[in-house]
């Protein structure tokens, strides 16, 4: 499939960067200091590695710390890895790989425990047992938590001190991930990158490693609602494109049903309202005080996040306004404030009281099911680099993430990735001169491609819309600027959109959260997987591959 028909710009095949101005050396670099590139970490130095981590902003700054919800785990002597595999499936609406999923609930409780062992502290009922809920999709109880609704805050506390306690692990922060530097032979052999304040005046450098493994995380950033931090740009899946690697299903771009509406909130990120609190009983209402989601669901508002983001959706284009309700005051003073103190904080830092007053809620980017593509072991489709946690896609998620499945694949599929490293740790090798088309576009662009991808590739699409998307992402990719931070990550944004735009405008059915408002059911001809490249001149080619 070829995408020229569309009005999306070519691509720039690597970003356009000063030489590296110093180099270092180490066994294996980690992108990213989430779940994954953390657990990422301390797997491999098990295994005698050195590792060094490499972050963009600190290492607390990833979308791990914003985690409500929890891990969801097959952890009561009750629930079995079949059910948790079955709901996962469900949610996927027909495109997960089976074999991914059935890693995912195998080997997760292992994974949980070891997260335990090194520090993580999960809420408990008073005899010691863990304190599991449930969130939409499941139909068991299997989601640990901690502090309530700050889940992600304390993974990614116990991972960040048992990072710190090994002084084989080299972190380098302020740091943002440019390209892949590759062998003669093509090989994966290290990163060039930009760390403020380091080496040369202008900060690029390079760290060559026998392998390169990718945890940056999402791409949230890619619309004006998000739920991701500011650093959710897309870096990783640039970066993989840009050096000749496969992603796969880049359409699916999971909403999250219930971000936080206010004035108050300016910011592209808006605060979560975790499913849990749905979970716990909390109704959704639309202005009339009806329950809308009852009858179009059997879970109602725990149905999967596509099917309550749609309801929403519905509800807010019948009646004009930018927000429904989320209504917890049932549950009680004191059960919100110990169950949910994070959720409860931020409302009422915004003048709303989620004991006495109604939660205004609306679906926000949050979550992207595709990426770049992996094995069971967390290989792509370029030898030594390998990618896990949100920037991969193992195939676990399908069409649509089943709530608190993030979290779990970053620690299953990390391990893996040590693993496979550690049997046979390549030798070092020195990376190729690169001749190909370089060039970024003005910071200034990025509002303009955050609001247009809004209009016409989010909750909602059409042929239209995305073809309206793709011609000012064309006019956008048209653009030059001198390269810096902000010009490097816009241009990361401008490579993600057009991808995403050119697999939802090729896709043409409604699956998961991929909605299509032209082709509103799902097609048997459509149940496989959209693969996307760029050629040697910059452009998307897409080839589709039927699922087994």
């Amino acid at each position: 499939m070829n995408t020229e028909r569309m009005d999306l710009p070519a691509l720039p095949r690597r970003l356009a960067a000063p030489e590296p101005g110093w180099t270092e050396t180490t066994d294996v670099v980690v992108v990213g200091s989430g779940v994954a590139g953390l657990t990422a970490a301390l797997h491999l130095r098990e295994r005698g590695l050195h590792v060094t981590v490499v972050t963009k902003v600190n290492i607390d700054d990833g979308s791990t710390r914003w985690a409500q919800g929890g891990i969801a785990a097959v952890l009561d002597p009750l629930d079995t890895p079949e059910a948790h595999a079955n709901d996962t499936e469900i949610a996927g609406v027909g495109l997960c790989d089976p074999r991914a999923v059935r890693v995912l609930v195998e080997e997760g409780p292992a994974r949980v425990r070891e997260l335990m062992r090194i520090g993580a502290a999960f809420d408990r009922h008073p005899d010691g047992s863990l304190m599991l809920t449930r969130e939409g999709g499941h139909r068991a109880d299997r989601i640990v938590h901690a502090g309530g609704d700050a889940t992600g805050a304390e993974v990614q506390r116990a991972l960040h001190e048992a990072v710190h306690r090994d002084p084989w692990i080299r972190l380098v922060e302020h740091a943002l991930v440019l390209d892949l530097l590759r062998t003669a032979n093509g090989r994966a052999c290290g990163i060039t990158l930009h760390v403020l304040g380091e080496g040369a005046d202008d900060g690029v450098g390079a760290i060559l490693a026998r392998a390169v493994v990718l945890a940056t995380g999402g791409m949230g950033q890619v619309y004006s609602s998000t739920t991701n931090p500011s650093v959710s740009t897309g870096d990783g899946v640039a970066l993989a494109l840009r050096a000749g690697a496969t992603v796969t299903d880049v359409e699916f771009v999971q909403f999250h049903p219930t971000s936080f509406v206010t004035a108050s909130i300016t910011s592209v990120q808006r605060p979560l309202i975790s499913e849990a609190l749905r979970g716990e009983g909390a109704h959704l209402v639309d202005e009339t005080g009806k329950r809308f989601m009852v009858g179009q669901h059997e879970l109602a508002e725990l149905a999967p996040r596509d099917v309550v983001a749609k309801g929403i959706h519905r509800v807010l284009r019948a009646t004009g306004a930018d927000h429904v309700y989320l209504d917890a005051r049932h549950l009680g003073k004191d059960f919100l404030e110990h169950r949910f103190p994070t959720i409860v904080a931020s409302t009422r830092s915004a003048g709303i009281d989620p004991a006495t007053e109604l939660i205004p809620v609306a679906p926000a980017a949050h979550y992207a099911s595709g990426g770049v593509r992996t094995d069971l072991h967390g290989r792509t489709s370029i030898a030594g680099l390998y990618a896990c946690g949100e920037v991969a896609c193992t195939g676990v998620h399908g069409a649509n993430r089943l709530a608190s499945n993030s979290l779990l694949e970053g620690l299953v599929f990390a391990k893996r990735i040590a693993d496979d490293i550690g049997r046979e740790p390549p030798a070092r090798a020195d990376p190729a001169p690169v001749k190909a088309e370089s060039w970024v576009i003005p910071a200034s662009s990025r509002p303009d491609l955050q609001r247009a991808m809004t209009r016409g590739a989010g909750v909602l699409r059409s042929a239209d819309s995305l073809a309206a998307t793709a011609k000012e992402l064309g006019r956008l990719g048209g653009e030059r600027a001198r390269p810096n931070n902000a010009a490097w990550e816009s241009t990361n944004l401008l490579t993600v959109a057009s991808t995403l735009v050119a697999s939802a405008a090729t896709r043409l059915e409604t699956r998961g959260c991929h909605w299509r408002e032209d082709y509103p059911t799902a097609a048997d001809e459509w149940r496989g997987h959209l693969l996307d490249a760029i050629d040697a001149r910059g452009r998307l080619v897409q080839t589709f591959e039927e699922k087994a």
